[in-house]
C-alpha cells in the first residue's frame, strides 16, 4: 500500500467539502453518494485524521479539513489547468472569493450551483477566512467580510445587518408550548456559541435576555457549548437545544423544515455584512454580476428569517 494518500481519495473530501454535501459532489464526480463516502473515509484513515463531521443527512469540517482545504483547493486547480492546457481547451471564467469560514462551510458552497447555472461554466475559488486578507497582497476578487475591511483604497459596500433569533426543532418546540415570554426561554436547554475573544461583538444569550428585558443570573451560563455557528445550529436542528442562530444561516433550516423560531425577539449583530471588490477587479463583468448574486443571497435570507420570526 502506498504511503501517502490517495489522489481519488483526496479529490473527493475536496469536492464534498466545496460543494457540501456527498451527494453533490457525487453529481459532479459522477459516482455514487456511497462511493464518496468511502473514499473520504479511506482518505481518514491513511491520514488519521477525521475530516468531517456527520450531521443528520449533512457533514461539517472538522478543524482538521479546515486546515488542508484551502491547499488541496489550489493544487486541484492548479492540476485541472495543466490539464486544459495539454488538451488546449480555452479556460472558463475564473473567480476568487474571499468569505469567512462560516459562510464557506455552512452556507455560500450549497447555493454556488444556481449562480453557475444561471452564467454558464465557472471556476469559483472559494476561500474561507475568519480574517479577512489585505487586499493589496492576496488575489481574491471579492471579499465578504463582517465589517467593513479597512482599507480606504477600495469601496466596501454595507449589504445589510443580520440579527440572531432563537431557534429550535419543530419537534422541540411543540414539546415546550408553555412558551409565553422570553423568560420561558430560560429553563430550556440552551446552546451556546462561543465566539471567541477576538469576537466579543458577537451576541451572546446573556445578551439576548437582556434585551428581552429577563434578568438571567447565572442561569443563563447552562446548557451545550460549541465554537462553530453550524454545529450549534446542527444541535439545534437535532432536538438538543435552543440556539442562537443568525438569521442568515437560519433561514434554510427553517425554510424546509428543520427549525422554527422559539420566541419572536430579535438581537441585531454590531455591525453590517459587507462586500469588497478590489479596483483591480472592478471592471470584470463576472465579479460584477458575482456580487450582485451575492448581495441578493445575503439579503434574501436574512429577510426571510425575519418574515418567520414575526409569524
Amino acid at each position: 500500500m502506498s504511503p501517502f494518500p490517495s489522489l481519488k481519495a483526496m479529490q473527493a473530501f475536496e469536492v464534498a467539502a466545496r460543494t457540501g454535501s456527498f451527494l453533490s459532489a457525487a453529481q459532479e464526480l459522477r459516482v455514487s453518494p456511497a462511493a464518496v463516502s468511502q473514499l473520504v473515509r479511506t482518505l481518514e484513515a491513511q491520514t488519521g485524521r477525521r475530516l468531517f463531521r456527520r450531521v443528520n443527512r449533512g457533514i461539517l469540517l472538522t478543524e482538521a479539513g479546515l486546515e488542508i482545504l484551502p491547499r488541496l483547493r489550489v493544487a486541484f486547480e492548479e492540476l485541472n489547468g495543466v490539464a486544459r492546457q495539454l488538451l488546449g481547451v480555452a479556460p472558463r471564467p475564473r473567480i476568487t472569493v474571499s468569505v469567512p469560514t462560516s459562510v464557506a462551510t455552512g452556507w455560500l458552497s450549497s447555493r454556488l450551483a444556481s449562480f453557475i447555472q444561471a452564467e454558464g461554466p465557472t471556476e469559483i475559488f472559494l476561500r474561507g477566512e475568519d480574517d479577512p486578507p489585505a487586499t493589496d497582497q492576496e488575489t481574491a476578487n471579492i471579499l465578504m467580510s463582517y465589517g467593513h475591511i479597512h482599507d480606504r483604497r477600495h469601496e466596501t459596500e454595507e449589504i445589510i445587518t443580520d440579527v440572531v433569533l432563537p431557534v429550535c426543532s419543530p419537534a422541540f418546540l411543540a414539546s415546550n408550548r408553555s412558551v409565553t415570554s422570553a423568560a420561558d426561554i430560560l429553563s430550556m436547554p440552551l446552546i451556546h456559541t462561543d465566539w471567541g475573544r477576538a469576537a466579543a461583538t458577537f451576541p451572546s444569550w446573556r445578551l439576548w435576555f437582556e434585551m428581552a428585558g429577563v434578568v438571567a443570573g447565572q442561569q443563563v451560563e447552562r446548557g451545550m457549548r460549541t465554537n462553530f455557528s453550524g454545529s450549534a445550529l446542527a444541535l439545534a436542528v437535532d432536538g438538543l437545544g435552543v440556539a442562537l442562530s443568525q438569521g442568515i444561516y437560519a433561514a434554510g433550516p427553517i425554510a424546509d423544515g428543520r427549525l422554527a423560531c422559539a420566541f419572536p425577539s430579535k438581537l441585531p449583530l454590531a455591525q453590517p455584512y459587507c462586500l469588497t471588490v478590489p479596483k483591480r477587479s472592478e471592471g470584470r463583468p463576472l465579479v460584477v454580476k458575482f456580487k450582485d448574486w451575492l448581495s441578493t443571497e445575503i439579503k434574501s435570507c436574512v429577510e426571510s428569517s425575519l418574515r418567520a420570526l414575526m409569524r
